[in-house]
C-alpha cells in the first residue's frame, strides 16, 4: 500500500468514525415536533437543488424511493414540501419547498442546528469553525460517490 492509499484508508476510517458519532447523537437531539434526519436532509436537498421527483431525492440520498416516498409524505403532511406536476412529463410529480419549509430550513429552529451552533461557539476557534465550513461541501460530495 503506497503512501496515499495509507492516508486515504486513514482519512476514511476516521470520517465514518466521526460521522458515525455524529449521526447518533443528533438522533438523540430530535425532539417531539423537529423533523426527522431524512425528513431535514430531504428537505435541504429539494432547497439546494430545486423541484425535484421523488425518485430524483431518493437516487441522491441513496435509499429507496419507497423509503424517501414516505419520507415526502411526512414533508407534505407537515405543509412544507408541495407537489406539482411536471411540465415536460404530466405523469410526475415536481417537489418544491413550501414557504413554511423555507422558513424551517433557514429560521435556526432546528434543535439539531441549534445545539450544533452552541457547541461550535463553546468549543472551537474560529480557524476550526472555518475548517468545518470548507470540509462540510466535501463530505457531501463524499457522500454522493459512495
Amino acid at each position: 500500500m503506497d503512501a496515499r492509499d495509507a492516508l486515504n484508508r486513514s482519512t476514511a476510517t476516521a470520517i465514518r468514525v466521526a460521522l458515525g458519532m455524529l449521526k447518533r447523537r443528533t438522533r438523540e437531539a430530535v425532539a417531539d415536533g423537529q423533523l426527522t434526519t431524512p425528513e431535514l436532509s430531504a428537505l435541504a436537498q429539494i432547497d439546494r437543488s430545486g423541484p425535484s421527483t421523488v425518485a430524483d431525492l431518493a437516487r441522491q440520498q441513496q435509499i429507496t424511493p419507497q423509503a424517501m416516498g414516505s419520507t415526502v409524505a411526512s414533508l407534505e403532511k407537515h405543509g412544507l414540501v408541495t407537489r406539482s406536476p411536471d411540465p415536460n412529463d404530466r405523469r410526475r410529480s415536481l417537489l418544491t419547498v413550501s414557504g413554511a419549509g423555507s422558513d424551517v430550513l433557514h429560521s435556526g429552529r432546528n434543535a439539531i442546528s441549534d445545539r450544533m451552533t452552541v457547541a461550535l461557539g463553546e468549543s472551537f476557534t474560529d480557524d476550526e469553525v472555518a475548517t468545518l465550513a470548507a470540509a462540510a461541501p466535501l463530505l457531501e460530495r463524499l457522500a454522493q460517490h459512495l
